[in-house]
């Protein structure tokens, strides 16, 4: 396979392209190797370079991202893009039944692969910033090789073929939330994969040992999906703006369940591991909350503690089953960095990944560590030493939360 050959193909002759992919023979690593990893590369170094090296602004002023932030997050998209290209694949593969298709997992990251040509491809207007618009058209492009490929590849329904392609997208966008929060999550604030098509679940190899995502169950979400996608249609026809956004809710949630995995561990049982004093300090006052952002899992439990010399934070997070997807994440970022008034750094530790942040004048300091079933523990405070906020994490059960299970599906 000719990648540049290939990517002409797709983008210019796609019908005939996407027969001559599906006859063809390969494997998953082959996809990614070849092709994925390649053109992947394309909007995270362009990113970059546009961001950091070019900067973005107007009426005279140059906004530029700092160098060092600007790598982490070259490093930090183009790895979680090819998360996403494989989560996608999957997704693809596990609605295929629903809409009259066979499920075949190496043709559905074969779509997932390809469709995503021309929206990789359109990275390169993040050159510029001000262009970077551009990239969302090119990104739509790649909406249109998703129809004119699943029913060739995932034969599915040609009848199908629309909500079949409605609902992927749903769970793409979604999905790019999800990544987009995941990083967010863990960037500093300065700045044998694959399973049959049959697996129960995906496991993944980190630094940190085998991260598994539950997929049982992603068929039942999909039927879900194609429901909120019937509904979709019908409120767009009554073009009633209230019925329009139920339907959309309903189908993020609906992709929410297929990314997500599993439920959120239960809030109350995060409160639980809310110490009733820290560092010696009282416990002022706390927030628990059982949430759903655009439909995903979540769950919250902080504490304020203090008196008038110093204030701590602690705060635990979970995001469901995509917590695992940040634990995999987070396997391929280590790091620090420092300037004259700050320092920073993240590694990984029996298993966890720590990050450490710290100003130098002693104002304010935080250190996090997310646990391998992918909660977020973090502690944060002013006029304390990171030294003394990482002791503190010892007052924290986190092999008791580490041994927290989901359950259900969401």
């Amino acid at each position: 396979m000719n990648l540049i050959e290939r990517a002409k193909s797709i983008l210019l002759q796609p019908k005939e392209a996407w027969a001559t992919i599906d006859a063809e023979a390969t494997d998953t690593a082959t996809l990614f190797t070849r092709y994925a990893m390649i053109l992947a590369a394309i909007p995270a170094v362009c990113g970059f370079i546009g961001m950091s090296l070019i900067g973005f602004g107007g009426f005279g002023v140059t906004i530029r991202v700092p160098f060092v932030s600007g790598l982490v997050n070259m490093v930090v998209s183009y790895g979680l893009s090819l998360v996403g290209l494989l989560v996608l694949g999957f997704i693809i593969d596990a609605l295929a039944p629903t809409f009259g298709g066979q499920k075949n997992a190496i043709q559905a990251q074969k779509v997932a692969v390809y469709a995503s040509t021309a929206a990789l491809l359109g990275g390169i207007f993040s050159l510029l910033p001000s262009l970077a618009m551009l990239g969302l058209l090119a990104a739509l492009y790649s909406i249109y090789l998703l129809y004119t490929g699943l029913p060739v590849l995932m034969r599915s329904a040609p009848e199908k073929s629309v909500g079949y392609t409605v609902v992927v997208i749903i769970a793409a966008i979604v999905m790019g939330v999800v990544i987009g929060a995941v990083s967010a999550l863990f960037m500093p604030r300065s700045g044998a994969l694959f399973g049959g098509a049959d697996a129960p679940a995906i496991t993944m190899n980190t630094p940190g040992g085998k991260v598994s995502i539950d997929t049982a169950g992603l068929e039942a979400a999909g039927k879900k999906m194609e429901e909120a996608a019937r509904k979709m249609e019908e409120a767009q026809k009554s073009q009633d703006p209230a019925a329009i956004a139920a339907a959309t809710g309903d189908a993020a949630k609906a992709a929410a369940g297929v990314l997500g995995g599993g439920q959120a561990i239960a809030a109350q049982s995060l409160k639980a591991a809310l110490p009733e004093k820290l560092a010696g300090l009282p416990r002022t006052g706390f927030d628990v909350q059982d949430g759903a952002a655009l439909g995903l899992p979540t769950s919250q439990a902080s504490a304020q503690y203090g008196n008038d010399d110093k204030q701590l934070r602690l705060e635990i997070v979970d995001v469901g089953g995509l917590g695992q997807m940040a634990v995999m994440a987070m396997g391929m970022v280590q790091g620090e960095k420092e300037d004259q008034t700050s320092a920073e750094k993240t590694w990984q530790e029996g298993g966890r990944t720590l990050h450490q942040r710290y100003d130098k004048d002693g104002s304010h300091a935080e250190f996090k560590t997310i646990l391998k079933n992918g909660l977020v523990v973090s502690i944060e405070g002013d006029k304390i030493g990171v030294k003394e906020l990482r002791g503190l994490m010892s007052q924290v059960d986190l092999n008791g939360l580490e041994g927290l299970q989901r359950k259900g599906k969401s």
